[in-house]
């Protein structure tokens, strides 16, 4: 369910040619820990084996792509190269300087699997709000989001196979954080995330619509992680879920909002706005209020540990950062809870950007992605900069530290759900 791949592979049986699969395996990323890396590497194994009995080698190379991906091609007399889309800057600069040092002969094709309609054919520019890019995804729709074709048993085998790979080498190469440690209740690859899938439609979907914003409730497809690191498509996801429209017309349409029309906003922002993890990356009004309230007294002040330690006077904040912790995943209408309390708890907007997108790159599983940053990969929620700069919202009434961005607190979280419940639980 790549069309990236799909495309590769339609390129080398046009020319007759072997197809080859290769993935750059960086000994760190960002904020990422063993319990990321661990995830990511489980599902390449999976799919490593898939690609062998398609007859096409998978290698793993051990490096930034600029150092040992142009070499690999001069190597393998490779004719082509075929990439997939991340609308991030450290992904974007990858794609960059591979660019830079590929033969000149070897053309270099990028493909948005990433999205159902690719990005750049939403918009050519930055969208200012869910309500600006749905019109536009609902009437691309039609013609992206079709069944895949297969990938077919590769018939032009390679003149020389892939060097076997030491999982367990490459798993101890990282120069990554051990100590937050890979979760349980999710196990990676395509055939467990597809096992999720199927359990959501069986058992969750139904009231996904009416009970996504109650972390009591097991009503969340819980898919973000697999998403994430590609090992299920979004795509198929959709396709999925609606066969079950007319049953559940309203938690379809919600799931459809959520998993095509807000992540695909994520990407946009992320892709047109070079500071879309900076307050710099916000709407006028936001940063003005921000620095108008910037210097109002906060009812209580933290430092990274403290919260990082779940440690605050708020046991409700402290119970979905430790669900963050022990599980790399927070319910979404508490993250909005969280990120918000972050800004009304340290001493600047900036402070507390950088502290909720630290800790959410540190813990969530699906960390470092355009949904953390802005959007709503995680059902009901929104990222750090809708939460603290106001990013795809409007203005409300003012009030101290928060200005005119949107207020959320304990009282109107216990209006919604049984608090005390979630505490007990965490």
């Amino acid at each position: 369910d790549n069309w990236a791949f799909l495309y590769a592979q339609r390129l080398a049986l046009k020319q007759e040619l072997p197809l080859r699969v290769c993935f750059c395996l960086v000994p760190k990323f960002l904020d990422a820990t063993i319990r990321h890396y661990g995830f990511m590497l489980r599902g390449l194994q999976e799919g490593g084996k898939e690609c062998t009995e398609l007859n096409i080698p998978f290698h793993l190379l051990l490096g930034y792509a600029k150092d040992v991906l142009p070499a690999f091609v001069v190597e393998h007399g490779v004719g082509g190269l075929v990439t997939d889309f991340c609308p991030l800057r450290v992904p974007r600069q990858w794609v960059e300087d591979v660019r830079e040092q590929l033969p000149e002969d070897v053309p270099f094709v990028q493909v948005d699997a990433h999205n159902i309609v690719p990005c750049w054919v939403t918009s050519p520019k930055q969208e200012y709000s869910a309500r600006t890019i749905r019109g536009k995804i609902h009437s691309l729709l039609p013609e992206f989001l079709t069944e895949f074709p297969p990938i077919i048993r590769h018939p032009h085998p390679p003149s020389c196979p892939a060097e076997p790979i030491a999982w367990d080498a490459c798993y101890s190469s990282l120069q990554v954080d051990r100590t937050v440690t890979e979760v349980e209740w999710a196990t990676p690859g395509t055939a467990a995330g597809l096992a999720v899938l199927q359990s959501f439609i069986d058992k969750r979907l139904k009231s996904f619509g009416s009970q996504r914003n109650d972390p009591n409730k097991a009503a969340l497809s819980n898919l973000s992680p697999w998403f994430h690191f590609g090992q299920v498509s979004t795509q198929r996801a959709i396709l999925e879920v609606q066969k079950h429209r007319r049953t559940y017309k309203e938690s379809v349409d919600a799931f459809v909002e959520e998993a095509v029309v807000r992540r695909e906003l994520a990407d946009n922002f992320c892709y047109y706005n070079e500071n879309y993890d900076s307050v710099q990356g916000a709407h006028d009004w936001a940063q003005t209020t921000l620095k108008l309230h910037a210097k109002d007294k906060r009812p209580f002040l933290y430092e990274l540990q403290q919260l990082e330690q779940a440690t605050t006077h708020d046991p409700l904040w402290n119970a979905a950062q430790l669900q963050m912790v022990r599980e790399g995943k927070m319910h979404g209408f508490l993250r909005m809870y969280w990120a918000k309390k972050i800004l009304e708890w340290t001493r600047s907007p900036e402070e507390a950007l950088r502290f909720a997108i630290y800790l959410n790159d540190r813990y969530e599983l699906d960390g470092r992605d355009p949904n953390g940053y802005v959007g709503k990969l995680r059902e009901g929620s929104r990222g750090c900069l809708w939460s603290i700069c106001g990013i795809h919202d409007q203005g409300w009434k003012e009030r101290d530290v928060f200005g005119k961005i949107r207020y959320m607190n304990y009282a109107g979280c216990k209006r919604k759900f049984d608090v005390d419940q979630f505490e007990r639980r965490y």
